[in-house]
């Protein structure tokens, strides 16, 4: 039996869900999925600049793992870019890291 898997933190809900291009390709639309730590990942790497070991304590996860996430959000981002694809942003596996005395919220599988 494989071992459960860790929830990863993300810092918030995307602003937006999905990204659609202006035009449909010949061959007809399509649309991949992006998962919400997969965005949390390339926003922490990618768009603030923050090296793996930082970005992976703050998602609580392995470097490792922050760097298979990273990896696999890259792919599936340049695929959508690439191909014209309909990239939506939902599911995983995550929760929002606790602030203070605060509830928890979770998220799971589906969208918010």
């Amino acid at each position: 039996m494989p071992r459960p898997r860790k929830l990863r933190f993300v810092q918030g809900r995307p602003i937006v869900d999905a990204f659609i291009p202006n035009r449909v390709p010949p061959w007809g639309r399509e649309e991949v999925v992006l998962s919400v730590e997969g965005l949390e990942a390339v926003r922490l790497n990618d768009y603030q600049g923050m090296d793996q070991e930082t970005a992976a304590r703050m998602m609580n996860v392995s470097r490792q793992t922050f760097g298979r996430i990273l990896a696999e959000a890259r792919e599936i981002i340049a695929d959508a870019l690439v191909m014209g694809k309909v990239l939506r942003i939902e599911g995983g596996h995550f929760d929002m890291p606790p602030r203070g005395r605060g509830r928890h919220r979770r998220g799971r599988g589906g969208g918010f």
